[in-house]
């Protein structure tokens, strides 16, 4: 089911109420939100314009985590307008250069920009986290319940949903964040700009469900990316980059593993949902890369449990697409 890409009714005018009138609204991006993106075109100057349907999505939490990541010094989109009671907000145009393209292009880049987005991340760790909700072990659990939720029943799987929690239970102690940090939960090669004149700068996107917890969740986000490959040797070496600026040991790392494997199992939930409940196929076809990064993790000796669990419920020839492996 395509997303409507029609320019909410409203937005002609919020526009001219804002210095923008007449300016051209050109589709941009959906997500997998409700959120809506447009671009608009005047006379030789540009924004993005968001829209987020005030009863399906709440702007709020974008806007304060903008201003609050711009007052830091981190490049987030600078806010031009909003209409809370329309859901529109009017956002910095940050071009068309993702991480993603400029290092599919120039392999060679790699290694700079995904040490670039690191040291990013490394920054957000010198900042008390932002008022924003606790990233918990009662968050974490509810994530993960999104795998027998959805994945399972899209295969026609049945499993031992208790041992399921009771496997996470047991490594969820690991995950100590001690002093929490801003986690902004989408952090990856897709939300991250190259701003024109602006060197050694990435651009944020894609912050509004930010929580305040362990820093490793932000570099899972980043290494292993659910819509990139990211080789077990970049990752090796951008771990390697965190730990020896921040001098962070051991533990670091299990926890660093526990996310990894607790993210990658929510995300193929809600890949599986969002093909079964909102019509959105292509990201079953993503659940494959994901699984990969999950049994990556769950080799480490820290999640022994919770891969026991996975080799008793779901052997390895259904762990990818789920309407592949449904057929």
């Amino acid at each position: 089911m395509a997303a409507d890409m029609n320019p909410p009714a409203a937005a002609p005018a919020f526009l001219a109420a804002h210095g923008w009138g007449g300016a051209e609204v050109v589709p941009l991006a959906g997500d997998a939100s409700f959120r809506r993106y447009f671009r608009a075109l005047d006379a030789g100057r540009s924004a993005v314009l968001m829209d987020s349907p005030p009863k399906l999505e709440d702007q709020r939490p974008f806007v304060e985590l903008a201003r609050w990541l711009t007052e830091r010094g981190f490049r987030a989109p600078a806010i031009l307008a909003e209409d809370p009671a329309e859901g529109l907000v009017l956002l910095e145009d940050f071009g068309d250069a993702r991480l993603r393209e400029t290092a599919d292009a120039a392999p060679e880049s790699e290694l700079r920009l995904y040490g670039d987005a690191v040291d990013v991340l490394i920054r957000l760790r010198d900042h008390p986290a932002a008022p924003v909700p606790a990233y918990d072990r009662s968050v974490y659990l509810r994530e993960v319940m999104l795998l027998p939720e959805w994945y399972c029943p899209a295969i026609g799987l049945e499993v031992d949903v208790p041992g399921y929690r009771a496997a996470w239970e047991a490594v969820l102690d690991t995950v100590d964040a001690g002093e929490a940090v801003t986690v902004l939960r989408d952090y990856h090669a897709e939300n991250l700009m190259l701003i024109e004149g602006e060197a050694e700068t990435l651009g944020l996107l894609d912050f509004q469900d930010a929580l305040a917890g362990h820093p490793a969740y932000d570099l899972v986000s980043l290494l292993q990316d659910a819509r990139r490959d990211v080789s077990a040797a970049l990752e090796e070496a951008m771990l390697d980059r965190y730990r020896r600026t921040t001098g962070v040991g051991e533990d670091f790392l299990d926890a660093y593993h526990v996310l990894g494997a607790q993210r990658n199992a929510k995300i193929v939930g809600i890949f599986a949902r969002l093909w079964q409940r909102d019509g959105k196929p292509r990201y079953a076809a993503l659940c494959p890369r994901v699984w990969r990064y999950l049994e990556r993790d769950l080799a480490q000796p820290v999640l022994a449990p919770v891969a026991a669990w996975f080799d008793a419920n779901i052997p390895a020839e259904l762990r990818g697409d789920p309407m592949q492996v449904r057929a």
